[in-house]
């Protein structure tokens, strides 16, 4: 279906050409929202009505008429229909259907792959500062980052992945005290305990380590602690460290790497930060004012200017990192990601972070360094609640106040936390039910789309058994015409869409649209299941349905993979349907 669909779209486009050959817009295909109004639909007779100043009705019959002239629309295309206000639907022969089963068993898992196009993609996301575990926000950042990047190296562009932290300022400072508090045997609720201090049993631990003086490696650094309990600087690397340390073991296991931790405090040591507010100034965008430096951002968009450098009480005194705004910083880290050749920047982050777009982009046009417009981009997410056993669960003795994303992970599994956090949309709240994450049922997503993944398998491995050939290359030979049953013709159709979701997703930032399609593939293949009846007496129908349950495995592999999300060859079921078709 893949090849008639292109050749589909280079006759849409002559036809259009035709039509328009001034201005033609873009061939497209659309789906249409009802499966009984065929297969692909055509809108551009209503648009080209207004620029042709023609009744829609009228240029979708012209748009027919030039269509069906077409050798690929003679060769692929049943019926061409004039529907609604001048939509065109089309209904695809069943050889054009049946023809992604060849289609995914030669290509593989590069089916709906895209060869590399040369551009080079950074996306930021998790960016925890280490003052504490990852909670459950960093775990839904971790999911959608990651399936991002997958969706991103799917369609051919080089993809970098960053974590950028704090490793100074307040956090930091108050993560150092917190731990001398513990070190000197204080601990939460006792007097002298800071009310700002961390509370969470890890202090605890880190502090114990330390006056162990023993060392800590990370991705990124190593200490030794000294055991000096007055050194609050030793005891401030340590725990950063120490931290650092502990959120790899959960990146670790959550199956994550990153190819660079960036530190905010590099910014400030390399002089990146007044490089910056350098040319801020220069460029006639600020303002003093009250003792500060103001960023006039409403020239860009902002709906009110910003400060940039705080003004400072008389007699006090401030360092660099406590001095400039939060905001400040985040535009000189953006401007060395596009020094560094990135044209494409996308961060996923809480949705908190919302009113810092506008300061940020606003700061990278006054720079005038020719820097895009929109630049970067945002992948916001909202938090997540997390219910177990019908209760709201909020407090973690590891961390203290929150659910860490290492509680999800051993409460449920690594693939059940992945689909969970990547199966809406950023921009929804979420709520993670751990008893749902557990049961083997079809209500639980990531169950019932592996599911279908070992039911596969375990056909095939019957076909095998009784002395089939269940290899590509066996199956690739198979007689497709024999694919006519209705529930075959839904599967097909879902296998044919898998390109152009992956290209939607993509383009659209929607790595849910893979936990979407993955269902409504699951969902197709367990109908087809149960309408059908596999191994039969008939041999060639027997070994064209193993190449359909072939090419179906293959993009149950493929969509899961880009999640991250493993596609293991069975799994025990309670209560499982009689296997009666098979």
């Amino acid at each position: 279906m893949i090849q008639a669909k292109q050749e589909l779209l280079q006759a849409l486009s002559r036809a259009l050409a035709q039509l328009a050959p001034d201005a033609p817009p873009a061939a497209a295909f659309e789906s249409p929202k009802q499966a009984a109004h065929g297969d692909l639909a055509i809108t551009a007779a209503m648009p080209l009505s207004r620029r042709l100043k023609k009744n829609p009705r009228e240029i979708a019959q012209a748009l027919v008429d030039a269509l069906q002239a077409e050798p690929a629309v003679q060769r692929w295309v049943a019926a061409l229909e004039i529907a609604g206000p001048g939509f065109v639907n089309l209904r695809l022969t069943s050889e054009a259907r049946q023809r992604v089963v060849a289609e995914v068993l030669a290509a593989g898992p590069a089916f709906g792959q895209r060869a590399a196009s040369g551009q080079r993609v950074m996306v930021e996301f998790v960016s925890a500062n280490p003052t504490g575990p990852l909670h459950v926000g960093h775990a839904r950042q971790a999911a959608l980052g990651d399936a991002l990047c997958n969706l991103l190296a799917s369609q051919g562009h080089a993809v970098h992945r960053e974590f950028y932290y704090n490793d100074a300022g307040v956090q930091i400072a108050t993560l150092a005290q917190s731990t001398q508090c513990r070190l000197r045997g204080l601990a939460p609720g006792d007097a002298g305990w800071p009310e700002s201090a961390y509370n969470g049993d890890y202090i605890a631990d880190i502090a114990a380590d330390y006056r162990r003086r023993s060392t800590v490696r990370a991705d990124d650094r190593e200490f030794s602690a000294s055991g000096d309990i007055e050194n609050l600087d030793d005891i401030r690397q340590f725990a950063v460290a120490y931290l650092r340390h502990e959120q790899d073991l959960d990146l670790q296991a959550f199956g994550l790497r990153f190819d660079r931790y960036y530190l905010e405090s590099s910014l400030y040591a390399s002089g990146r930060v007044q490089a910056t507010v350098d040319r801020l100034v220069q460029s006639g965008h600020t303002y003093e004012q009250d003792g500060a430096l103001w960023l006039r951002t409403t020239d860009f968009g902002d709906d009110k200017d910003r400060v940039m450098r705080k003004s400072v009480p008389a007699g006090g005194e401030a360092g660099a990192s406590t001095l400039y705004t939060y905001f400040v910083p985040d535009v000189a880290y953006h401007v060395d990601k596009f020094e560094r050749g990135f044209a494409k920047v996308i961060n996923v982050q809480g949705s908190d972070h919302h009113g810092t777009i506008a300061r940020v982009r606003a700061g990278l046009q006054a720079l005038g360094l020719g820097i895009p417009k929109g630049f970067p981009d945002y992948v916001l997410h909202k938090m997540v609640t997390v219910m177990r056993g019908g209760q709201e669960v909020k407090i973690s003795k590891r961390a203290g106040s929150y659910v860490t994303l290492r509680d999800l992970v051993e409460w449920t599994s690594r693939d059940a936390v992945r689909f969970f956090l990547i199966s809406r949309k950023a921009d929804t709240e979420f709520v993670f039910d751990v008893d749902l994450a557990l049961a083997q049922s079809d209500e639980n997503p990531v169950f019932y789309v592996q599911y279908a993944h070992a039911r596969i398998c375990s056909v095939l491995a019957q076909y095998a058994e009784r002395g089939g050939d269940a290899s590509g290359a066996a199956l690739a030979g198979a007689d497709l015409s024999l694919l006519a049953a209705p529930s075959e013709q839904a599967l097909l159709l879902r296998l044919a869409d898998y390109p152009d979701m992956l290209t939607r997703a993509t383009n659209d930032l929607a790595p849910h649209d893979v936990a979407f399609y993955l269902r409504d593939l699951a969902a197709a293949l367990h109908a087809w299941y149960a309408a059908e009846r596999f191994l039969g007496e008939d041999a060639a129908l027997t070994r064209t349905r193993m190449a359909l349950l072939a090419a179906t495995r293959e993009l149950l592999q493929a969509g899961l993979a880009v999640l991250g999300v493993s596609a293991p060859k069975s799994l025990q079921r309670a209560a499982a349907p009689a296997e009666a078709s098979a």
